[in-house]
């Protein structure tokens, strides 16, 4: 006997034995020598012929259920067999001695009707209509909330798998809205955020709708390892609209003017608490001078005690600069790089080939990289002079390996080993490095300036530390190598190319 005949047998006797169908107990329907003869999308690998199933819900043919939506009418007709299969919500809803057990009809609250029709029509089918879903991202967020809703595994991971495949920046926020309450789908939630931290500039201006993400979800985004802004000013700047749930796009200049007639309390409301905390998310400190004593003459200043401690410790940084003695020895890039990244005691990280340092001339018994990442004074290193795009330099170069970089608010320190031997009647005769500049690659080929000492007067004494941060927007941009390298003469008037160090470390995000 063909199987559609059988399982046309099968649902009549269902629906004819009603103390059976009725009683709340599972109904297994099988067939112990049954061959399929095609692929089947349906649950339990039941062969079942699509084609057939199909057509019974396209003619209404079988069908015992009609489906409504409230304050909408009827939807589709179904079979409750059919939804069982794919539902276990449903499963329980038509066999545990509810209403809908002994009904003919079910009414569905707080649904969309198109979505339902297409959750119905994936039921039978096990696609998704490619055409109706197309470029209409609500559609498939309501298919995708009803799959979870009625725990249809094969569809959510359906809808999911869409959404990843044509996630673009103006859906990430809607998308957000929708998934977080899904457990199940916090992998595309995680996605998503990456998304927006990667577009953040983009995402906070071209639509106001990240303004109406949860806390949670917003903080995640601004502390994601992946965050790319142009400027701290643009995370100033979001993080008051998103306080404000504003409409439409200002910036912190014009939230200044609001508070010339109005305060916190009424401008930010129930986020005014939000705003003291994602605050803390700002890098001030790599903000430009000029910007930051606007921020200190602001109404926000002197509104927001939060907002004026941050920006009075950010001029403070700036006035000041960071020295030595601020910045803890046991917290740098290469000291932890020492420790198999926290795994063990440390060891010098060039022996154990964590990073690698080099030297603009070949190593020699006074030119010694491993100086350098040492924990301890070993003697004088220094660096010789080489032809580099047309101009002489000496420089060392740092590489913190293939699988890693150093981001955000970074930071460098040296220490000045040389002292040249050269005895003056008032003593000895120290190099003093005027002209020095910073720089960083991913590649080693491509360069970004980071940061250039023009009479710099920090380091004059033979021994001496210094630390020096990285400001402006390429603070922000990750670094696999980092290099420091003189670009003029020294004071030492016999080799006025030697770079001598006998330290060096790096601060920042460590990744």
């Amino acid at each position: 006997m063909p199987l559609v005949k059988q399982c046309e047998q099968s649902m009549e006797r269902l629906k004819t034995n009603k103390k059976l169908f009725d009683s709340g107990k599972n109904v297994e329907i099988c067939y112990q020598n049954c061959q399929s003869l095609r692929p089947t999308v349906f649950p339990n690998g039941l062969p079942l012929n699509v084609s057939r199933i199909k057509e019974f819900y396209l003619t209404g043919n079988y069908s015992d259920l009609e489906v409504y939506v409230e304050d909408y009418g009827f939807v589709a007709g179904a079979h409750k067999i059919i939804i069982s299969l794919w539902s276990i919500p449903f499963l329980k809803m038509f066999t545990n001695g509810m209403r809908e057990s002994a009904s003919t009809s079910v009414h569905l609250r707080e649904a969309s009707p198109e979505a339902l029709k297409a959750m119905l029509d994936y039921m039978y089918s096990g696609e998704l209509n490619m055409e109706d879903i197309k470029d209409n991202d609500t559609l498939l967020l309501h298919i995708l909330l009803l799959a979870d809703k009625f725990g249809i595994t094969h569809l959510q991971q359906e809808c999911c798998k869409i959404l990843l495949e044509c996630l673009y920046e103006d859906s990430v926020c809607q998308i957000l809205q929708v998934i977080s309450s899904v457990p199940s789908c916090k992998v595309i939630e995680e996605f998503c955020k990456r998304k927006f931290s990667m577009q953040f500039d983009y995402c906070t201006t071209a639509s106001m709708d990240f303004t109406s993400l949860n806390e949670t979800t917003f903080r995640n985004i601004l502390q994601n390892q992946d965050l790319t802004v142009t400027s701290e000013e643009r995370v100033l700047n979001a993080i008051l609209l998103w306080s404000m749930k504003a409409k439409e796009y200002y910036g912190w200049d014009a939230v200044d003017e609001f508070l010339i007639h109005s305060t916190p309390e009424v401008l930010f409301g129930q986020r005014l608490d939000s705003l003291n905390h994602l605050l803390l998310l700002v890098r001030f400190p790599l903000m430009p001078f000029e910007l930051l004593k606007k921020l200190e003459n602001s109404n926000l200043m002197m509104s927001i005690p939060a907002f004026a401690n941050l920006v009075k410790e950010a001029i403070d940084y700036a006035n000041f600069g960071v020295t030595w003695t601020d910045i803890e020895p046991n917290n740098g890039v290469l000291y932890y790089a020492g420790t198999s990244y926290g795994e063990h005691c440390w060891v010098n990280p060039m022996l154990s080939k964590r990073i690698t340092v080099t030297a603009s001339s070949p190593m020699s018994r006074l030119t010694d990289p491993k100086v350098l990442a040492s924990r301890t004074y070993q003697g004088t290193s220094f660096s010789g002079p080489r032809y580099d795009d047309g101009r002489i330099c000496s420089w060392w170069m740092v590489d913190v390996g293939e699988d890693h970089q150093v981001s955000s608010q970074l930071l460098y320190s040296m220490r000045i080993a040389h002292v040249q031997l050269l005895y003056i009647k008032t003593g000895w005769f120290t190099d003093i490095y005027q002209t020095l500049e910073s720089s960083g690659s991913l590649d080693g080929k491509h360069w970004t300036n980071l940061r250039e000492h023009n009479n710099d007067q920090k380091i004059c004494k033979p021994g001496q530390f210094a630390s020096w941060p990285v400001t402006g927007p390429q603070a922000l941009l990750p670094f696999r190598f980092f290099r420091v390298f003189l670009t003029g003469p020294t004071t030492d008037p016999t080799e006025p190319w030697k770079f001598c160090i006998c330290f060096l470390e790096l601060y920042g995000h460590f990744r």
